[in-house]
């Protein structure tokens, strides 16, 4: 058979049928779905940031947010809760709103990290689905927001809370005070001797990923007790907390770099220890009235 013949077959295969008189024909392009109307999306990832004079910081921290989720693709919102700051760091926030999805919240006095960081987590949950992920994490660009995407990951595989740890291998500490590693390395023995707890080495970091259907879970369970501590021990009660809910753990090694923050540490370390070892004793002896 001559080539030429082949033509007109290959040529039905390839091409439509015309439709048959008074019949439509729905093309491909109508079939598809549109993206408002997808039944399974990706789960959009909300970041509290609980933020108390971070003018210095703020800035160089959400350009670095944005970029870490363009590079991930990841649909994200941003919580900033300016806890009565006193420079322009709820400006700055308010600025970045044209540049990213910012959301802000302000306390008109400074209420401390616990209350802070209990509003920027409500807010959270009650924007987010059941599937959606809450990640916490300091406004004084310490942080990586590169890690976000693993602990995201990690999520996904089975976790229920995400630590961002000092004390998994290939985690690096950078230019950290050295009071601020023995508060650390102390909270570390003395959370694994009273409270040991499968998956967690770090009890103190504020960088975290929470599926959001857990903290929805705890603040019906607790109301506003979930958060109940006004400092930095309230990092260690939010987990005690969901410990008792038995969620599952897991830590992705974190690189603190202390050396980019700007400004001085809000955090008092005689303060911070006084109030963990409460919280400690506090928890200890409630488990103990349970038995």
């Amino acid at each position: 058979m001559h080539p030429s013949d082949e033509q007109p077959a290959l040529a039905s295969l390839t091409s439509e049928a015309a439709p048959a008189e008074g019949v439509s024909r729905t093309s491909r392009d109508e079939l598809r779905p549109s993206r408002d109307s997808l039944r399974f999306r990706p789960a959009k990832i909300f970041l509290a940031l609980p933020a108390f004079n971070e003018e210095a910081s703020l800035p160089e921290l959400l350009e670095r947010v944005g970029e870490a989720f363009a590079d991930s693709r990841l649909p994200y919102e941003v919580v900033i809760v300016d806890d009565g700051s006193t420079d322009d760091t709820a400006q700055i926030a308010a600025q970045m709103s044209f540049q990213m999805p910012v959301h802000v919240l302000r306390h008109q006095t400074n209420q401390g990290l616990g209350r802070t960081l209990a509003d920027g987590l409500r807010e959270a949950v009650d924007r987010a689905g059941e599937r959606d992920i809450i990640i916490t994490m300091d406004a004084d660009n310490t942080h990586p927001p590169g890690l976000i995407q693993r602990m995201v990951q990690m999520i996904h595989e089975g976790c229920d809370c995400v630590i961002a740890s000092r004390f998994q291998p290939g985690a690096r500490v950078v230019g950290v005070p050295i009071e601020r590693h023995f508060l650390s390395f102390g909270a570390r023995l003395l959370f694994t001797l009273l409270f040991p707890t499968r998956g967690i080495r770090d009890y103190t970091s504020g960088f975290r990923a929470y599926r959001a259907s857990a903290l929805r879970r705890a603040f019906e369970q607790y109301g506003d007790q979930f958060v109940s501590e006004t400092g930095f021990s309230c990092m260690a009660d939010v987990l005690l907390k969901l410990r008792r809910m038995n969620c599952v753990f897991g830590e992705a090694p974190l690189r603190l770099r202390y050396d980019q923050k700007g400004g001085e540490s809000k955090m008092k370390v005689l303060r911070t220890i006084r109030l963990t070892l409460q919280l400690l004793f506090r928890h200890r002896f409630a488990k103990l009235s349970e038995r």
